[in-house]
């Protein structure tokens, strides 16, 4: 029998259930609470044995465990190795910055989005992961962290395209800012998309105060695609209109996320055109100096040659910055340390 994951559910959700149980209400406030800890059924001390028997039976507490975790040498970044319960694996990246921690999560097992820079696709998407799945990845992060501090921010950059996997998406968005559990805040909560128009009109009506972060790494439909299959099905107009749709309605701040590619897309006729496109708009453009990737035939843009495009961005008043680099020497790109552990081939 398959076990049931209760970090999937809402209090009100899990009350429903444990009344089929032949378990009061009330006892769901508990529950909620015990699980966004992490604790293990076993220690849930307010709740009956007989019900923790129960529990351990028919439930799982936390879908995943947290394999491994990899330190920087360099900085104060670390990467996870998270195992699922199906032996999947996905990753996440702990960063620490001035205002407190950030977890990179990922939305699914792979990618099938096909973006040439990222190695997060090369073996396609495996599958999508629940929404407790995912509020899991940030509870082991909380345990692993301990009397350090806790999650303050989440972002949905790690493995996985999550307009791909919209509804569980939103479900934990909703979870993690629930009052009774990990209470994060949403307006520190950022979800990256390669540009699913649909998925982004979607989020600008659900009333969730989220960053909305494109991956856009072109100015124009013809170089994007050449790097992105996405674009094909949504070309830049659509795309466009529906990012100042998400800034009209949510009144939000939308990030571009601009991975510089030597000899690609990162000339100064390229950011003047970039600039042309986003005047007007309500955004910021995070410049990424590109990882490298064993697989891919990509370089990253030269540092002179970042340093101008950036200059020349704020030059056109467009607000720019370059991502700072972290967790190089972890494989801090999404996708390079689950390649790293996967069976070999045959």
């Amino acid at each position: 029998m398959e076990r049931r994951i209760l970090l999937d559910l809402f209090p009100e959700e899990l009350g429903a259930w444990l009344v089929d149980q032949g378990q009061p209400a009330y006892r769901a406030q508990q529950l909620f609470a015990w699980l966004h800890r992490g604790t293990p059924f076993a220690q849930m001390h307010t709740l009956p044995q007989a019900l923790r028997q129960t529990l351990a039976e028919s439930c799982v507490d936390l879908p995943m465990s947290l394999r491994q975790a990899f330190p920087s040498q360099k900085d104060d970044t670390v990467k996870f190795l998270y195992a699922l319960d199906d032996q999947n694996l996905v990753e996440g990246v702990l960063m620490r910055y001035h205002y407190g921690h950030s977890l990179c999560v990922s939305t699914q097992v792979g990618c099938k989005m096909g973006c040439a820079f990222c190695a997060s696709t090369l073996e396609g998407c495996v599958r999508s992961l629940s929404a407790g799945e995912m509020v899991a990845q940030v509870v082991l992060a909380n345990r692993y962290l301990g009397q350090r501090g806790r999650v303050g921010h989440v972002v949905l950059m790690g493995s996985g395209e999550p307009m791909d996997n919209y509804d569980a998406c939103v479900r934990f968005l909703r979870l993690i800012n629930h009052p009774q559990g990990l209470n994060l805040s949403l307006r520190n909560v950022s979800l990256s998309t390669c540009g699913l128009t649909d998925g982004i009109r979607r989020l600008a009506q659900e009333g969730l105060p989220v960053t909305l972060s494109v991956s856009l790494h072109a100015p124009n439909d013809a170089l994007r695609q050449r790097i992105m299959p996405v674009a094909k099905a949504y070309p830049m107009a659509s795309l466009m209109e529906a990012v100042r749709d998400y800034v009209r309605r949510t009144g939000r701040r939308v990030v571009f996320e601009y991975a510089l590619i030597d000899g690609l897309n990162c000339e100064l006729s390229h950011a003047r055109e970039l600039a042309a496109l986003l005047r007007s708009l309500q955004c910021h453009v995070n410049l990424i100096p590109l990882n490298h990737v064993s697989e891919r035939d990509l370089r990253p843009a030269p540092p002179q040659k970042i340093r101008a495009f950036l200059e020349e961005l704020q030059r056109l008043r467009i607000s720019a910055t370059v991502r700072r680099e972290m967790g190089a020497d972890i494989g801090g790109a999404c996708g390079q340390l689950r390649r790293s552990h996967l069976p070999t081939q045959s």
